[in-house]
């Protein structure tokens, strides 16, 4: 029988229960036995991180993976001249940071905190440590790894293949789907990205994004409401034959 180990002393005042309830709803560790659960929640660090705040920044050296417990983060890479662009929005769930832990390179991109966000740490060595016992874990590991390639891939084609119009249709029906709430008139985004924070997440530039949006807007493709957004069924199935061609 393996030991337990002991809770981490630094998460006095966190409920075990919640943290263990957030790692087992990670897709990351999805249909990972109790033991394991178990062995993860004993390991993790809670993290406390303001709004605006860097989770991690780009260059530097990674000993750390995350699991977002509450709150969002945003990934993004800075240009020489100040330029954002934005890889993803990750909400509660998702993990992020994994890549440095096994090629043991800088990190890839910076990670900020879009709003009060609270992180599952897991360090390098714990995971390791974690993964002897544990293999199922290292697949999901894999599994998690090909998906974001795959991702990596059809963000590369839209890039090269598609107009900024087909791009972002593409985000806001993808932005529907991660997070809409169903109503008569579509998938409600409650939280309505700005059109820069648009524009940084197709590689485009808030005025061409401006003229794009406002022009699906008046189609009835989607409807703005104060900080929400209805996309349309119609503009799903526009994306969808668009994919489908």
């Amino acid at each position: 029988m393996m030991p337990v180990r002991s809770p981490d002393p630094r998460n006095a005042g966190e409920d075990p229960a919640r943290i263990r309830a957030t790692i087992a709803r990670a897709p990351l560790f999805a249909a990972l036995p109790i033991s394991a659960i178990e062995d993860l929640t004993a390991r993790v660090v809670v993290r406390k991180v303001s709004v605006g705040a860097a989770v991690v920044a780009q260059d530097e050296p990674g000993d750390a993976m995350f699991v977002i417990m509450s709150g969002r983060v945003k990934v993004v890479i800075f240009g020489e001249s100040g330029r954002e662009v934005t890889l993803s929005i990750l909400r509660a769930g998702d993990s992020f940071g994994e890549m440095s832990l096994f090629d043991q390179a800088p990190r890839s991109a910076h990670c900020l905190a879009i709003e009060p966000t609270i992180l599952l740490v897991l360090s390098r060595e714990d995971l390791l440590r974690h993964m002897q016992t544990h293999g199922r874990t290292a697949f999901n590991l894999l599994g998690e790894m090909a998906r974001r390639l795959r991702r990596a891939d059809e963000t590369i084609a839209q890039l090269a293949l598609c107009d900024v119009n087909e791009r972002l249709i593409h985000r806001l029906v993808g932005l529907a789907r991660e997070e809409g709430a169903s109503s008569p008139d579509g998938l409600v985004v409650r939280r309505r990205p700005t059109q820069q924070e648009l524009a940084n997440m197709i590689g485009s530039c808030r005025e061409t994004i401006s003229r794009a949006f406002n022009q699906l807007a008046r189609d009835g493709l989607i409807i703005p409401r104060g900080r929400s957004l209805v996309v349309t069924p119609a503009l799903i199935e526009k994306a969808e034959k668009k994919k489908a061609a």
